[in-house]
């Protein structure tokens, strides 16, 4: 009988690598930040979605000389399996800002997506309009980090059916948020926001010193054009 194979003293363990790349990403834009420009809304998109689409629901302020800009997150997928796209199902592709996979690179990485496109369109800018940042849903935790941890000069966070990330420096979003205009909005019919999410939300609120205006409606987990008429 022939010895067994023992090569475990050679055994090298496996050891994770880093690299930077140069990354092309796209971002969708309504209207232009010029003399008349009264604001400028980011908007970040919740999970699954596209920013080509989600800015369509924000036609209605370039009207108000609202200029909004819609990033997208930098991963995207198939929204339906192999199996059911084989069986003529959809090809539809959505994009989200992180999982639970390298996260924290993910967080990286799209702060600096983020902060390179705040830059480009503030570029050369004799003054900068107010600034709004949007989150909805994936897009709340994603409006909040990029709040605390990026370098965007902003005057107010909208939160939408969404709660803050909970990991977050409270000590550092405390000087960040000083001073902010924070709004919380929410469908009544939303099946993702219920009461212990709101508890959860509130926790998290008092631990940034802040007290969100809070508006609801009857709605699921949408955008509403009908609220977004009632901020100014």
């Amino acid at each position: 009988m022939s010895e067994p194979f023992l090569f475990l003293h050679n055994y090298t363990p496996m050891v994770e690598q880093r690299i930077s790349i140069n990354f092309n990403a796209r971002y969708y834009k309504l209207g232009e930040i010029n003399k008349d420009t009264v604001q400028v809304w980011f908007v970040l998109h919740g999970y699954g979605q596209l920013a080509q689409y989600f800015i369509k629901k924000f036609n209605s302020l370039e009207a108000r000389r609202i200029c909004v800009i819609a990033p997208e997150g930098l991963s995207r997928f198939y929204l339906e399996d192999v199996n059911s796209r084989s069986q003529g199902g959809s090809s539809r592709v959505g994009a989200t800002w992180m999982t639970k996979e390298d996260r924290l690179t993910d967080i990286e990485n799209y702060i600096t997506y983020l902060n390179l496109i705040y830059q480009r369109e503030m570029a050369g800018l004799k003054s900068i309009p107010p600034v709004t940042l949007l989150g909805f849903s994936q897009g709340v935790a994603t409006a909040a980090r990029w709040a605390l941890y990026g370098s965007v000069d902003f005057q107010r966070m909208i939160l939408w059916a969404g709660i803050l990330p909970p990991d977050m420096d409270f000590a550092l979003g405390k000087e960040r948020v000083k001073g902010k205009e924070v709004i919380q909005i929410y469908g009544r019919l939303d099946p993702f926001i219920n009461a212990e999410r709101l508890d959860e939300m509130k926790k998290l609120s008092d631990q940034l010193n802040i007290a969100p205006k809070i508006i609801e409606y009857d709605g699921k987990h949408e955008i509403d054009e009908r609220v977004l008429g009632q901020i100014n």
